[in-house]
């Protein structure tokens, strides 16, 4: 299973980034879930968002507002819009799958190599 993220790049605060997240690998047989973490220097990663199979949004660790995560883990896709960005957002941002394959038992995690996002002031 390979996961690419993409979108990330350096905006200015209050800006905004559209992350998208492709999932791809013959041996998928489905994916359960797909989320958004991010990781700031000499922090611990975070989760941001998540959706779910048929549910739609499960998690969104965003109390202002800022944060919407969409997609469709039929699609094997996952994207996560960023607006009114702010400093304290710079971070690496990987995209997760909980997926379930041909050659594993159970679910299983995977994920991107994550894409960089500064927030400059």
């Amino acid at each position: 299973v390979q996961l690419v993220e993409s979108g990330g790049g350096v905006v200015q605060t209050g800006g905004s980034l559209r992350l998208s997240c492709v999932a791809s690998g013959e041996d998928i047989v489905e994916i359960n879930i797909m989320g958004w973490h991010r990781q700031a220097p000499g922090k611990q990663r975070e989760l941001v968002a998540g959706i779910a199979k048929g549910v739609g949004t499960v998690y969104l660790d965003d109390p202002t507002g800022r944060f919407t995560i969409s997609g469709e883990t039929a699609q094997k896709t996952s994207f996560l819009q960023m607006n009114h960005l702010k400093l304290g957002d710079t971070a690496v941002y990987y995209c997760n799958g909980i997926a379930r394959t041909s050659y594993a038992t159970g679910d299983n995690a995977y994920w991107g190599h994550g894409t960089q996002v500064t927030v400059t002031s």
